[in-house]
């Protein structure tokens, strides 16, 4: 992505040109209660465009609590239909101009696919942040994952090939090449950190390692459980917090019982944001578990406090985690091992701690907001 473009003078030049109305569809918002990093990410976009002077409408699915229209950060949510319902409400509203006309779409592609390029003749940009492949096993039944993964990487990727895309890491890049996609069309950046998180507070005394997320299947907490088990023979005074909730929330609960675990794991549920910034700030360690990431947020939120990560050698890990200069990577089955020694070596934790609050500063979401935005500009000004 080209940094020299500011996201001001690519939005100035997009209304100068007419370009003013940008729709934003995806699954689900910020506001709903089981938001994750693809969701933050698209608010950190859409309220920058909007401030830009774009004029962004964001249209999703129901969300439990939530209003059918509301406004977040000045631009406008539109949420009607369930999981799946939204789908083809959306294709319909938009063939239709329910929701008035448009000048640009973004489609954000979480599993199921919108098939944009079919209905939208205006410019328009995928962002997709990873490939779901053995996701889809651990969410659905045999038969359903199967249609999922076809979906995905059989059916639907000859209508995009040719769309331009944007990915949050190079081996998503690399999955997407795979399946098709021209390399020209594929762009990554990286995903931004809040300065709200930045160091400031005392580790505890005690061994603390950290783990946020939803307590969904595809982030393996059992597996963790388990791996922080190993921990606790050479350092039995070790702790573990899980920071979140979600589906397997009962399956952790049953496993501390069972492993008579309450005096060393502790579960948060949601918190609020400073709560949030203390566990990073204290903790020893951030880890992760995950089978899949399109990038690992709460791992580069961690290292904004100085708090380095030893998690699994994934695609979505390798762009947030940088191997033995802001935390370490490793397979699942020895991730016990790994944080037991960075535990043990305090000169080389404090050190990845260093590197990792570093390298989070060069981390903006302004950078991201223009890296994003710069491929419909660019077919704005090809067009005019």
């Amino acid at each position: 992505m080209n940094a020299q473009l500011s996201l001001q003078n690519m939005a100035e030049e997009m209304l100068a040109r007419q370009v003013r109305k940008i729709h934003v569809i995806a699954w689900r918002d910020f506001d709903d209660a089981e938001a994750g990093g693809s969701e933050k990410h698209a608010d950190e976009f859409m309220s920058r465009w909007q401030e830009a002077g774009l004029s962004i409408v964001h249209r999703t699915s129901l969300a439990s609590g939530q209003p059918t229209t509301s406004q977040r950060h000045g631009y406008e949510v539109i949420r009607r239909g369930g999981r799946m319902t939204v789908f083809p409400r959306v294709m319909l509203s938009e063939v239709t101009r329910r929701m008035g006309d448009y000048d640009a779409l973004v489609e954000i592609w979480n599993g199921v696919p919108w098939l944009s390029p079919l209905w939208c003749r205006k410019p328009k940009l995928l962002i997709l942040h990873h490939v779901h492949g053995p996701m889809w096993n651990q969410m659905f039944p045999r038969p359903i994952a199967a249609i999922g993964r076809a979906l995905e990487t059989r059916i639907a990727p000859p209508f995009y090939r040719r769309m331009p895309t944007v990915t949050t890491s190079d081996d998503s890049r690399q999955e997407l090449l795979h399946l098709g996609w021209k390399p020209e069309m594929v762009s990554t950046g990286p995903v931004g950190v809040d300065e709200f998180f930045t160091p400031g507070e005392s580790k505890t005394l005690h061994p603390s390692i950290v783990a946020v997320g939803r307590q969904a299947p595809v982030k393996r907490f059992i597996e963790l459980l388990e791996q922080v088990k190993i921990v606790r023979r050479r350092i039995p005074e070790a702790t573990l917090t899980l920071i979140g909730d979600g589906p397997d929330r009962g399956l952790i609960e049953q496993w501390i019982k069972r492993e008579d675990a309450h005096d060393w794991v502790t579960l948060t549920g949601r918190i609020s944001r400073e709560e949030l910034r203390s566990y990073y700030r204290r903790s020893w360690l951030m880890t992760s578990a995950s089978l899949a990431e399109g990038w690992g947020l709460v791992l580069t939120e961690a290292a904004g406090c100085g708090t380095p990560a030893v998690a699994t050698d994934i695609g979505g890990h390798r762009c947030s985690v940088i191997h033995g200069e802001t935390g370490l990577l490793t397979s699942i089955n020895e991730l016990g091992q790994v944080m037991t020694e960075v535990l043990e070596n305090r000169e080389l934790r404090e050190r990845l701690g260093r590197q990792a609050e570093t390298r989070s500063r060069t981390l903006t979401w302004d950078a991201l907001a223009a890296g994003v935005l710069e491929p419909l500009y660019r077919q704005t000004v090809q067009r005019h």
